[in-house]
């Protein structure tokens, strides 16, 4: 039997956008606007998304990047507060392999004409195959994106 392990890790990472929260949680919320920015930026075409927003409601999330391997975004939506919270959890797969199971918080605060987004993230990282760094700079990546993306629709 191969050696299992895992390893607990929260994290959080926020960003400012000059737009409405209502504008940033629309990013989120509505399927067409999720499927623009939220992309791995080694593989922009994602073979698979599907989208259910509601709590109880499911996001998938397939593609296969450079590294040849199918890597599947699977998230279950908890709560949702309108403009100000979405918190879902989720489970990330490489290939057949769970190298994750996660609870990520987003948070919508109105600051200064415009958004401060923070996202909590409360992981456990399975058997070596993702870091807690490793997420933590990936979700900023994709923050990064929104970015881009709300910056394009104003």
């Amino acid at each position: 039997m191969s050696h299992r392990s895992v390893v607990h890790s929260t994290f959080v990472v926020e960003r400012s956008y000059p737009a409405a929260p209502a504008k940033v949680f629309s990013a989120f919320s509505d399927p067409d606007a999720k499927r623009r920015w939220f992309v791995d930026p080694h593989d922009p075409a994602p073979s698979r998304h599907e989208m259910d927003f509601r709590v109880g409601g499911k996001e998938v999330n397939a593609g296969c990047p450079s590294d040849g391997q199918m890597h599947f975004f699977n998230a279950v939506y908890q709560d949702i507060v309108p403009d100000q919270r979405i918190v879902y959890s989720y489970e990330l797969l490489f290939g057949e392999t769970r190298v994750s199971v996660s609870l990520a918080t987003i948070e919508f605060l109105a600051e200064h004409g415009g958004t401060r987004l923070v996202m909590t993230e409360q992981g456990a990282f399975f058997d070596g195959h993702d870091s807690p760094a490793t997420r933590e700079h990936g979700t900023g990546e994709l923050l990064d994106a929104l970015g881009v993306f709300v910056n394009s629709q104003s």
